[in-house]
């Protein structure tokens, strides 16, 4: 079952927040060779989802060399994710566009909210069960329109700390 990401269905609340700004730790895991963050992503605990609920979280994309041109072109260097409870008890959460900056620099979060996903235990048995440690959002039960391309992320996400989290995207194609 799959809430409609309609914004009448998203919770109008204020959603707690961390610091507009990043932490000194988030700004060295941006700087960790890929290598090792598969290392602290595979350390990370699994996150208690209604610890999760009424979250906004600012975050930083790690991409590649190759990769990370294009996604400063995007804007999709910095982001936010939020987080709700839907009517029908489902965890569900949003993506906010986040101007383009420095990367110590405050983020500036647009009003707008897109990317819609569901927020679930992985499920051994399931396909999208990489990483059974981590939770999954999956953007394909998040009720996007058809041909959204978010439609086809998957992000595993672990808890690294208490206010500190890694996620690891993908693409579900077939």
């Amino acid at each position: 079952m799959t809430c409609a990401p309609a914004l009448a269905n998203v919770p109008e609340i204020a959603p707690r927040t961390l610091s507009p700004f990043p932490s000194r730790r988030a700004l060295q895991l941006e700087q960790t060779p890929m290598r090792e963050l598969e290392q602290e992503f595979m350390r990370g605990g699994t996150p208690d989802l209604d610890d999760l609920v009424g979250w906004e979280f600012r975050g930083i994309n790690h991409m590649p060399l190759n990769v990370l041109p294009v996604a400063q072109l995007l804007g999709i260097k910095k982001f936010v994710k939020g987080f709700y409870l839907a009517e029908d008890g489902h965890v569900m959460g949003y993506n906010r566009p986040v101007g383009r900056n420095a990367l110590d620099g405050r983020w500036h979060v647009a009003d707008k909210r897109f990317g819609f996903y569901e927020v679930h235990e992985v499920d051994a048995a399931s396909r999208d069960n990489a990483y059974l440690h981590a939770v999954l959002l999956n953007y394909g039960r998040g009720g996007n329109k058809p041909l959204d391309p978010t439609s086809v992320l998957r992000d595993y996400l672990v808890q690294l700390g208490d206010d500190l989290y890694l996620g690891k995207a993908y693409a579900a194609f077939g």
